[in-house]
């Protein structure tokens, strides 16, 4: 019959049934919160996990951080087995982090050791967001710290990628004395004229901001990072005034001389080795 050959067609879309939806492997695609542009989440991860539709920087692991960075992805690492302690005995603090320990296969908020780049050896920390938001507890200072030592001790430079949201509020005072600890091992890592590069990622704020995170020797930050201390809504009700659109970006801060540069993240590592490059031909030539 005429009616079998052929049909209406609808004019609405259907609506996936719940099973179709269950059929899309979870985590393939990703929306950038910038632009709202979709990726294919291998193809970003291809592409060092910035957006191919308006360059916003996605936050990556401490583990990524390290396979973009040094030669071979290679990390002598140190202090591994340093684990947070719960001083204040604050609730549910210790199963908190149990889980992201689980969720990223760290032991803390930090990863720091010691590597190359371009054969330039180097010693690296790399902080996490994905760890209780990267926040600075005691075993982030430690850790820092003993990195800072480590590098005084091989005289090696020392590059740090910082990414926090500040202090860890569950350690009370003994996470706020970390900013005193790791600016006064800095202040002898500048006295041994030993070369520190501070990379400021996306977010870096609070204590961490106001530490050891703006104590480079050059400070260099991601495109559009946020950098600052407290939030924009408690500036704006303190100073009563409407802050800049920009403010607490890379770019901003960098414009009113706090940054040393910006660097897209596909350039990073370049810039890290030019910078070795140029450090190593002075202190040859300066003894």
């Amino acid at each position: 019959m005429l009616k079998d050959l052929f049909y209406k067609r609808r004019k609405y879309a259907t609506i996936p049934s719940e099973q179709a939806k269950k059929e899309i492997p979870e985590g393939l695609m990703i929306k950038c919160q910038e632009c709202s542009t979709i990726s294919y989440t291998k193809e970003l991860v291809k592409n060092l996990k910035v957006c191919s539709g308006c360059g916003f920087h996605f936050p990556m692991s401490a583990r990524e951080r390290v396979r973009t960075i040094l030669d071979d992805g290679h990390i002598f690492e140190y202090d591994r087995e340093l684990v947070s302690a719960d001083p204040l005995k604050f609730p549910d603090y210790l199963n908190k982090v149990e889980k992201d320990m689980e969720k990223t296969g760290l032991s803390e908020a930090v990863v720091t050791g010691e590597g190359t780049i371009n054969g330039y050896p180097v010693v690296l920390g790399v902080m996490d967001s994905n760890f209780r938001m990267g926040s600075m507890g005691s075993v982030v200072g430690e850790k820092i710290t003993r990195a800072i030592e480590r590098s005084i001790q091989k005289k090696y430079p020392f590059i740090l990628f910082s990414a926090s949201g500040g202090a860890r509020m569950q350690e009370g005072v003994l996470s706020l004395m970390q900013m005193a600890k790791t600016s006064a091992a800095l202040a002898k890592l500048h006295e041994k004229k030993i070369l520190f590069v501070s990379v400021l990622t996306n977010p870096t704020t609070g204590g961490v901001s106001a530490s050891f995170a703006s104590l480079g020797d050059i400070n260099i930050a991601e495109p559009k990072a946020l950098i600052g201390f407290a939030g924009r809504r408690i500036i704006e009700q303190t100073i009563r005034q409407k802050l800049p659109d920009d403010f607490q970006t890379a770019e901003f801060l960098l414009k009113h001389g706090q940054l040393d540069m910006v660097v897209p993240r596909k350039d990073l590592k370049g810039t890290l080795a030019k910078i070795l490059d140029i450090h190593m031909e002075r202190r040859v030539v300066h003894g």
